[in-house]
């Protein structure tokens, strides 16, 4: 065996309610290039098997990969090294890497702190993964100086070096699609409908001030063509039977045309999908909207994050109020759901801020609304500014899960407790609406035990008989 990717267990409360495990795509985007180049692959899934540290580790020596490789967000960082740690004492000989937003934003620390990691992959990955299993296998991982876009630890002057960035792929049309005869999709149980997720272009030209993703995939805008993402589209309903599909992209409609050819390729193959998007809530078209609805959208998404201008403005978002009520609006008039999301609890933030964000999320009236606290991610613009402010309570990266407040918010002006019960308070108040229940009957359960995972339950350990709705008020 060449390469094992592992996909880690992620213990997210909102994720785990809904049963929403979808395959890791970014894994099956590393492995289809690894094929391409003629080297075997497997990929092991644990967020969906949670088999664990040491099953995992007995899998990967009994194939005895030259290469054990794992992806790791912020939150799952930790647990993604602890898998490595594990195996690395049943591989001694393979090489072990980590890639992902965070290891792109802090591959020294990783590397100096982990013992189980040997070279950090920044950014883009597929072309480096490639380079580095030739490098591997062909000169037994001697020429690390010449795989681009890598840190790594070198054994040998006992320092961590950096080669130099890798250019961003040019042609994404380049690309195989993603390997997913890798993955079991029939045991994503009651997520396989959703499991159809695909990127159709990478890159972002704007700067929201939480966000890394353009500082990961470029400012630049790359797309595929509309025929290739449609040629997906339709590998995913014939091979997979997946007629619901979602575009991951962060700016799907930023090149109208192209998404508008998209719609009109979908309607020329006669495929019958049923598909979500995102769209900027100034970048909204109603003729465009009547078009991919045609096509078979069902859900648009916009990240309105901020019912105060104000807020929106310290956010770097570049969008106004009344762009977001004309953006909901427009989406639910050619008969489109919509989702918003809201952060709470950013810098700057009063807590009338916030009760404006809750209250402006009910006024829009979308079909779904989600709320997350503001997380300074590693490499976004805020957690360099927070950083340098000391404003940032903790590094234990296990509690950036976007639902616990990781500021010292006593200095902003808020309060962690308080900050963490108008996240509560935004979803009862959103979903428990007797006009929204009526409507969607079939989300009562669901967002019961959302809000049971994430809000309540965390708030009773150690609990001695008080109510929860009691505890929640003194909190």
């Amino acid at each position: 065996m060449d390469v094992i990717l592992i996909n880690p267990y992620d213990e997210n409360a909102v994720k785990n309610s809904l049963g929403f495990i979808t395959p890791p795509l970014n894994l099956m985007y590393l492995a289809s290039s690894l094929e391409n180049a003629s080297f075997s692959v497997k990929i092991i899934d644990d967020d969906l098997m949670q088999m664990g540290y040491e099953k995992v580790s007995e899998i990967a020596a009994k194939l005895n990969p030259q290469i054990m490789a794992i992806t790791a967000t912020t939150s799952t960082i930790n647990t993604a090294l602890k898998y490595m740690e594990f195996a690395k004492k049943f591989l001694p000989d393979s090489l072990f890497v980590i890639g992902g937003p965070h290891p792109t934003f802090m591959p020294e620390n990783i590397l100096k702190t982990s013992e189980g990691i040997d070279v950090v992959v920044r950014g883009e990955g597929e072309k480096t993964m490639v380079d580095l299993t030739e490098n591997q296998i062909d000169n037994h991982g001697r020429d690390l100086e010449e795989v681009s876009g890598i840190a790594y630890k070198d054994l040998k002057e006992g320092n961590i070096k950096f080669t130099p960035p890798r250019p961003l792929i040019k042609d994404l049309d380049s690309l195989p699609l993603p390997a997913r005869h890798l993955v079991p999709f029939d045991s994503y149980g009651v997520s396989r409908e959703q499991s159809g997720g695909m990127i159709t272009s990478r890159g972002c030209v704007y700067s929201c001030g939480y966000c890394s993703s353009s500082l990961i995939m470029g400012k630049k805008f790359r797309s595929r063509s509309p025929e290739n993402v449609v040629d997906e589209i339709e590998e995913l309903l014939h091979k997979y039977k997946l007629r619901d599909i979602a575009f991951m992209d962060d700016t799907f409609m930023l090149n109208k045309k192209r998404a508008s050819q998209i719609a009109q390729e979908i309607e020329d193959r006669n495929l019958d999908v049923s598909f979500v998007a995102s769209s900027r809530v100034d970048m909204v078209d109603n003729n465009l909207l009547r078009k991919l609805k045609k096509a078979g959208m069902s859900t648009l998404y916009y990240g309105v994050e901020s019912g105060s201008q104000r807020i929106l403005d310290l956010m770097k978002k570049g969008i106004t109020l009344q762009e977001a009520e004309t953006a909901v609006k427009s989406a639910k008039n050619v008969g489109l759901e919509v989702l918003t999301s809201f952060i709470l609890g950013y810098p700057g933030e009063t807590k009338e801020d916030i009760d404006q964000t809750i209250d402006f999320s009910i006024k829009l009236n979308p079909d779904y609304s989600q709320y997350s606290i503001l997380t300074p991610f590693p490499g976004t613009p805020i957690y360099q500014e927070l950083h340098k402010k000391g404003l940032i309570d903790t590094n234990n990266w296990d509690k950036y899960t976007v639902l616990k407040p990781v500021l010292k918010y006593e200095q902003l002006g808020l309060t962690k407790a308080m900050v963490e019960r108008k996240l509560a308070e935004a979803y009862l108040k959103f979903y428990s609406r007797p006009k929204y229940l009526m409507k969607h009957r079939h989300m009562i359960s669901v967002i019961f035990q959302i809000i049971l995972r994430s809000f309540i339950l965390p708030r009773l350990k150690g609990s001695t008989g008080k109510g929860w709705y009691q505890k929640l008020k003194e909190s």
